[in-house]
């Protein structure tokens, strides 16, 4: 995962988390509900990425034993 792409989706779930709250003190069902949801998709968005890296991972692996095969 790249440090931008890592930033940006903990930003995000961190707005949520601010939304949330506000939603919250202020008796905002509909704000607190946003704020929820804007950490799912912050966390959902991490996974894919941790998912893509250990796909990186193994074809790197795959590679190196190829190689050693070889």
């Amino acid at each position: 995962m790249g440090l931008g792409d890592k930033i940006q989706n903990e930003a995000q779930k961190l707005g949520g988390k601010a939304k949330e709250a506000a939603g919250a003190a202020s008796g905002n069902e509909r704000l607190e509900g946003e704020g929820r949801a804007d950490q799912r998709e912050g966390s959902a968005k991490q996974v894919g990425e941790q998912v893509k890296d250990a796909g990186k991972d193994i074809k790197n692996r795959a590679e190196n034993i190829k190689d050693e095969l070889s």
